[in-house]
């Protein structure tokens, strides 16, 4: 039972940062959606960083469950992710989703190997 504790208050915790970085005044012409896009990067890079770091380190079992499935579960918007690519799709958008997507898959994959090097 603790440990759905410890995995819903990670995950409040990573909503509510997810929502600080929707209110900047981030905006492209394009439609693209960078803030989720950002998140998506940085999620990617922390739960690499967390990932690593308890490989190396053998973090508390407790402390990965906070951290990777609630700080970065919370955080990380792969549904928003989908319903905004599908979205571009249905306005006609295609270069944009396209670009959006590949951008996010390889970003993100990036993120995680750019997080395994620094630790």
């Amino acid at each position: 039972m603790l440990d759905f504790l410890i995995v819903g208050l990670g995950g409040a915790l990573g909503a509510v940062l997810r929502h600080l970085i929707s209110l900047l005044p981030l905006q492209m012409e394009s439609g693209f959606p960078v803030k989720t896009f950002l998140i998506n990067i940085i999620g990617s890079f922390l739960i690499g960083i967390v990932a690593a770091w308890s490989e190396k380190n053998g973090l508390d079992s407790r402390l990965v469950l906070f951290l990777r499935v609630g700080i970065c579960g919370g955080f990380t918007t792969f549904s928003s992710f989908a319903l905004e690519t599908h979205s571009l799709l249905s306005k006609g958008s295609v270069t944009t989703a396209v670009c959006y997507a590949v951008l996010s898959f390889t970003c993100g994959l990036l993120a995680i190997l750019a997080a395994e090097k620094i630790i």
